[in-house]
């Protein structure tokens, strides 16, 4: 139907004509731009409630020393009611991520994504000592919600910067590099956290970025790359003073790594 004009107290004016047969399609643009803002305010609120669960995950998950146990039943406890929350808010705004909404809201939605994946591979990896492999990350994600490579990639990249917190924080309070016994061919070898955030490092250096263009990961990537670099040169340096000069620190000495006069090490 075509628009009512209205005067000032919002009282309705006297029909001036015929209306105009444009007015039908510029009332249907107008509802359509309506329900796009109010689609992209829901999933952006969305996205923020979902990073702040996240981080919260991640802080008490941080208060775990050992690797391949179970979490502390409290932390567990804890973390799941959180998780609950995150599937009830991203199970919502499923209807507003189909079609090509999926790629139209990317970036509104891809923030809380990442945050996602990287508490929910910490978990796994504190539980199995392994990474969680897409698959198995996008299983964890409810029905409607997509989770592209970019995002997971991403959200990896964040990981190792809390696989160095973890491992720095568990030799200063344990004083030892945080790991397990794996058998491979029969022979049990020890495997620590070191030793896989450089397999981690190795991945993420052979990957070939150049074509990724303006996507997520290629708008990303370089500068997550540098922090990843120095995340795990920094548990090198930390294993370097725990080794080399352990026996000189008393109980409870926190590696300090914000001393730029320390040499840096050589990255393999």
């Amino acid at each position: 139907m075509p628009g009512v004009k209205r005067s000032r107290d919002g009282a309705e004016k006297e029909s001036e004509g015929d209306a105009s047969p444009f007015m039908p399609m510029f009332e249907t643009f107008r509802d359509e731009l309506d329900q796009h803002h109010d689609r992209r305010e829901r999933i952006i609120k969305t996205s923020r409630d979902v990073t702040a669960a996240s981080k919260k995950i991640i802080f008490a998950l941080q208060r775990v020393r050992t690797l391949k146990s179970n979490i502390p039943a409290k932390i567990a406890s804890e973390n799941q009611q959180r998780a609950t929350t995150m599937h009830v808010q991203l199970a919502a705004i499923a209807t507003d991520l189909t079609g090509i909404n999926v790629w139209r809201y990317q970036r509104q939605i891809s923030g809380g994504i990442q945050e996602y994946m990287e508490a929910v591979t910490f978990d796994h990896y504190l539980k199995h000592q392994t990474l969680m492999t897409f698959p198995e990350a996008s299983a964890t994600l409810p029905d409607g919600i997509e989770l592209t490579s970019d995002d997971y990639m991403l959200g990896i990249f964040d990981l190792v910067g809390e696989l160095m917190r973890f491992a720095i924080t568990t030799m200063a309070t344990t004083g030892s590099l945080p790991g397990s016994s794996a058998e491979v061919n029969g022979d049990v070898t020890a495997r620590d956290i070191l030793m896989d955030m450089r397999e981690l490092r190795m991945s993420f250096q052979a990957l070939d970025t150049a074509s990724c263009g303006g996507t997520g990961l290629g708008r990303d990537v370089e500068k997550k790359m540098e922090v990843m670099k120095t995340c795990v040169e920094k548990v090198e340096a930390a294993v370097y003073g725990m080794i080399i000069r352990g026996r000189e620190r008393p109980k409870g000495w926190v590696p300090d790594l914000t001393d730029d006069r320390q040499a840096p090490l050589e990255s393999y």
